[in-house]
């Protein structure tokens, strides 16, 4: 039986399982603020951003080496109180109180909401985190004393924006970055995921700041990592064999990794104060982490998320693909598609999407596929949809309609029987038709 030799070889040539397509962000909604329904920045937020495919940074290497601590270890900053930085929920009918900053210029001047017994962070650094539920705004201030109403900086961050503070701006945290995106949640861990990086500290960082910080507040040693530099899990770290909570937070690492934010002690990562910390298999998680090592760690190069310096904004998800045509074959369909707009960053991965069944994945290289498996005699269309590092974006309109049979052929020269390895709907191998 003929076939279209090298459209279909090149197919083959990429056609991967579906587990083996490129990691993007989960398809559900991210976890909202307890308490409230505020979601943490929008989804193409470069805090929710999936940087497992990213390459890594010229300068990971030497930045891992310079700020290694001692112990050569991590070490989580939370648990349950006095550990952790503690956040409130304030309504529109909380009260308001205006501050005194010590960097005025460079702090949000506006009411910010205290509610009744708020929680400050307990030592210097007096951190205090507000979430307005009814308006979605986030307000942080550090150094903060409320018996006078003074502190150091104020921030507020719109949480359903990509608005980023202005340019040369600090914030509650040295980088001009928001604290309460980059937390460990307990609710989070609880639920199975962390969508979002987390904040950590070194014991001092270069004189700049890379996107998206917007403050500086170091030396001048190039050794040493700038402020918004990102570090992630390297993926051939072995997790397996922490605990499922400790794995939470590790796979975490590896899929949206960690900000530097401010100066403090070496790789010490910052979660909520919370008394749930305390109990169950979490005592336990916080040991597990205690015990990750720094050089299983790597820093990245997420320059090419940035679509504009002054936003948060990291890519968009792919635009629809217009409608892909179809030729039938023998109990397989060829599919080709135009490329759609990227969104700004490359396409790791097109997932094709027969009906009524038939599925295939290929990398973002190709615009050709074979779709194994079907029913001969039966009509398929077929749909297709482009993954990039934000997300996945819609379906492209249906395929003509093709309808599989035994002696259909594809349009050009032949290919040897028994050439490809055949895919079923649920991608597993079946034996190849015999040759004719």
């Amino acid at each position: 039986m003929s076939r279209t030799y090298a459209a279909v070889t090149t197919a083959l040539l990429m056609l991967i399982p579906a587990a083996g397509a490129g990691q993007a962000r989960p398809a559900y909604p991210f976890a909202p603020v307890p308490g409230t329904s505020c979601s943490v920045f929008p989804p193409d937020n470069i805090w929710n951003a999936d940087i497992s495919n990213l390459p890594v940074n010229s300068n990971s290497s030497t930045w891992v080496a310079s700020t290694t601590p001692s112990s050569g270890k991590l070490h989580p900053d939370f648990g349950g109180p006095p550990y952790g930085i503690p956040f409130n929920v304030a309504t529109n009918a909380t009260p308001t109180a205006s501050f005194t900053f010590q960097y005025s210029s460079e702090s949000d001047q506006a009411p910010y909401p205290i509610p009744p017994g708020a929680q400050i962070e307990q030592g210097s650094d007096a951190h205090m985190l507000t979430i307005n539920k009814d308006t979605c705004k986030l307000y942080e201030t550090f150094a903060t004393n409320l018996s006078n109403h003074t502190a150091g900086s104020g921030a507020i961050f719109d949480l359903g924006s990509d608005a980023m503070r202005p340019a040369g701006w600090t914030s509650a945290d040295a980088a001009g970055l928001p604290i309460f995106p980059g937390l460990v949640r307990f609710d989070e861990v609880q639920a199975g995921l962390i969508a979002h990086a987390i904040r950590f500290t070194v014991h001092n960082t270069n004189d700049t700041y890379i996107w998206p910080a917007r403050h500086k507040a170091g030396i001048s040693d190039t050794t040493l990592p700038p402020m918004g530099a990102r570090f992630r899990m390297k993926a051939s770290y072995n997790i397996s064999s922490y605990g499922a909570a400790a794995q939470v937070v590790l796979t975490a690492f590896k899929h949206y990794g960690l900000f530097v934010a401010d100066n403090g002690s070496d790789w010490f990562f910052q979660g909520t104060e919370d008394g749930q910390w305390d109990s169950g298999v979490y005592p336990q998680m916080i040991q597990d982490l205690k015990n990750v090592p720094v050089g299983a760690f790597e820093a990245v190069d997420e320059s090419s998320l940035m679509i504009n310096a002054d936003s948060a904004q990291a890519g968009t998800a792919p635009s629809a693909a217009a409608a892909p045509a179809a030729a039938a074959g023998d109990r397989a369909a060829l599919v080709t598609w135009s490329a759609p707009a990227n969104g700004g960053q490359p396409i790791l991965s097109y997932t094709l999407t027969g009906f009524p069944s038939g599925h295939a994945v290929v990398s973002g290289g190709s615009t050709t596929a074979v779709v194994y498996g079907l029913t001969n005699g039966v009509s398929y269309t077929f749909t297709v949809s482009a993954t990039n590092v934000v997300g996945t974006g819609p379906p492209s309109p249906p395929s003509n309609a093709v309808v599989p049979g035994a002696r259909i052929t594809f349009q050009s020269g032949p290919v040897p029987p028994g050439s490809r390895p055949p895919v079923s709907q649920s991608g597993s191998r079946e034996s190849p038709a015999p040759p004719r």
